[in-house]
């Protein structure tokens, strides 16, 4: 499908040399917010307490992190748990307070504002149990990131594979970086929302990669700066349409989905717009740095068995 199709090409990567500066800039200043700032980690890595309260009727959210709130408790997390009556609470640690503490007085602060509220269960998350899960998402980036290269490698060619991932590291570290920077809150829901957009990211290069094979073995007198911008233009269609839905969703969470999908929300917003730039300006770019030509996507070799239909397939590379 296609909203229009441009008949002359695009020249994208006359303009990567001052956009690669811009980016490493804003790599090396997220890396630097990351060491000097870190994480602003959720009690889900830190460690805190965790009440289930239930009502009668729907609960008012609003209403109930209000009161946490107003007892100190700046990073609270509240929402629902199964239906609109029972709702989780999660309290960061405090110094000097026990978690039996922290949830008889937070508990008579929602039986103030409502009578009805009743305590269902309460439960302390120790820090050991959060460093299990940082280690964990850490080896989950990790995996993440050695499936794409083993991908792309086989897929395309080594030059593709290093540019993607250099890409999508491009895109993570930022989205980090913007956290660290700004202390937004990162929590579970955001660390799955970096791996989705390491998946997203990784897509759109491929399909960009995917046009530029194409475009060598069609045009074989163009040069590879001219492959690679006409493979970008052939997509842009496709870009604005799939770009498009997937930000009209991370929006509508953003703008609608509360407190609870706030986050998570913004870190899709950062990593799906960083994914629109990287694979034009940094995947693409690196590619062409690194002089990717026709032989390297053609030639025959273990894992490329020779293709009887491709009218290349006999060529002398």
């Amino acid at each position: 499908m296609e909203f229009f199709r441009i008949r002359r090409d695009i020249p994208f990567m006359r303009y990567a040399p001052v956009l690669n500066v811009i980016s490493a800039l804003l790599f090396i200043a997220a890396v630097f917010f990351l060491v000097t700032r870190g994480l602003h980690l959720s009690i889900e890595f830190t460690g805190g307490t965790v009440m289930e309260v239930h009502y009668p009727h729907a609960a008012d959210l609003d209403t109930v992190r209000a009161v946490p709130r107003r007892l100190g408790y700046g990073d609270v997390q509240v929402q629902t748990f199964g239906n609109a009556r029972d709702v989780v609470i999660r309290l960061p640690l405090r110094a000097g307070q026990s978690s039996v503490a922290q949830s008889e007085r937070v508990m008579a602060g929602l039986k103030a504002a409502d009578a009805q509220a009743q305590l269902a269960r309460t439960e302390f998350v120790g820090p050991q149990v959060g460093s299990e899960l940082a280690t964990d998402g850490l080896k989950a980036l990790a995996f993440v990131i050695g499936g794409i290269m083993l991908y792309l490698a086989l897929r395309f060619e080594w030059k593709f594979s290093v540019a993607a991932v250099i890409a999508n590291l491009h895109d993570v570290i930022i989205v980090l970086g913007f956290f660290a920077f700004f202390q937004w809150e990162f929590s579970l829901p955001v660390l799955a929302a970096v791996l989705a957009v390491l998946g997203y990211s990784v897509n759109e290069s491929v399909v960009i990669f995917d046009r530029v094979r194409e475009n060598f073995r069609k045009y074989r007198k163009y040069s590879t700066v001219h492959v690679i911008d006409s493979a970008i233009t052939n997509t842009i269609s496709r870009t604005i349409i799939t770009h498009g839905a997937t930000l009209a969703m991370a929006f509508s969470m953003f703008l609608f989905g509360g407190p609870a999908l706030h986050y998570f929300a913004l870190a899709l917003i950062i990593g799906i717009s960083m994914s629109i730039y990287s694979s034009v300006f940094v995947a693409a770019a690196i590619a062409m740095w690194l002089r990717v030509k026709r032989e390297d996507l053609l030639k025959s070799g273990p894992g490329r068995p020779k293709n009887p239909n491709d009218p290349n397939a006999g060529a002398v590379v």
